[in-house]
């Protein structure tokens, strides 16, 4: 296992490294839950190294790449449980493709996620303003003027989705909810396959995590959205997995609500700023473990008070 940097406490892991090679080193059946944002192919570039899976040449690469991290995740996945990926269609451009129009990037993911045995469980479409991607991207699709040069070309915009697998076989620790806990109407929203209400700018605080060499931007996760579905999909004390952890969202989140969690980062910035934004949601806890000497077995084992 190659790890550049880690920092490991009772209630979260993260570690600086290569996501295939860290996640090889977990147990089998021992993760209750992933979600994460995948690399989106060629068409953000993270960093320069040739680990990045965001610096494939094009689909095969990616899929030969990706592939062997999501058997990992699918031996390490607990019976019965979940993983989720947060992504979205992406734009096809005539300088770079040929074309103008979309590549379906949620099912690319979702098929090689069933291709290593997982069960296509659910989807949920996250909309987002196209007023707001049209000023950003400046995307021909959604202008205005184009409806009087030629509507033929344009098009809706483009939403996030939370696509969700589940791996075969009975779950040996279900996941109960009292009415109490989680109520009706909660559960009506939570239901519904589109989440009209998410707020874009719920993310961590990411100009930090920047540096000189930075040649695109991230793309976070907005910590409603992973809230909502670790206290769907989750138990307090549960791990929750993110092998694209970036600035530390899901296990910034997952700490917050009393799981623990484990990241994995190949950025230096990024990870250097996960581990800020882990300690603060821990602030004020009591810290028993000591950094950086508690192996992931000894971690996956633990039991937080």
């Amino acid at each position: 296992m190659n790890v550049l940097e880690q920092v490991i406490e009772n209630k979260y892991a993260i570690y600086n490294g290569d996501s295939c090679e860290i996640v090889r080193a977990i147990p089998d059946n021992s993760i209750h839950y992933t979600i994460f944002s995948p690399p989106f192919a060629s068409l953000y570039t993270y960093s320069n190294s040739d680990r990045d899976m965001g610096n494939s040449k094009g689909d095969d690469e990616f899929y030969n790449h990706f592939i062997f991290l999501a058997k990992e995740l699918y031996r390490v996945t607990m019976p019965g449980r979940l993983l989720s990926f947060h992504c979205m269609d992406l734009p096809l451009m005539k300088e770079r493709d040929g074309v103008i129009g979309l590549k379906d990037f949620p099912a690319i993911i979702r098929n090689i996620f069933e291709d290593c045995g997982f069960i296509y469980h659910s989807k949920v479409t996250i909309w987002k303003n196209p007023v707001t991607e049209m000023q950003r991207t400046k995307a021909l699709g959604l202008l205005h003027k184009q409806i009087r040069k030629d509507s033929a070309m344009n098009r809706q915009g483009i939403p996030d989705y939370i696509v969700t697998m589940r791996k075969p076989g009975d779950n040996p620790e279900r996941i109960s909810h009292t009415p109490e806990t989680f109520p009706v109407d909660v559960w009506q929203n939570y239901a519904s396959p589109v989440w009209m209400d998410i707020r874009q700018s719920d993310t961590l605080q990411k100009k930090s995590a920047r540096d000189d060499k930075d040649e695109r931007h991230i793309c976070p996760l907005q910590l409603e959205v992973i809230q909502r579905c670790v206290e769907l999909w989750t138990n307090p004390n549960d791990i929750v997995l993110d092998p694209f952890v970036g600035i530390g969202s899901v296990p910034y989140t997952a700490v917050k609500m009393g799981r623990r969690g484990i990241g994995v980062e190949l950025k230096e910035s990024y990870y250097k700023q996960a581990v800020n934004n882990l300690e603060i949601a821990v602030k004020g806890d009591v810290m028993e473990c000591p950094v950086g000497q508690m192996s992931i077995e000894d971690f996956l084992t633990a039991n937080p008070a």
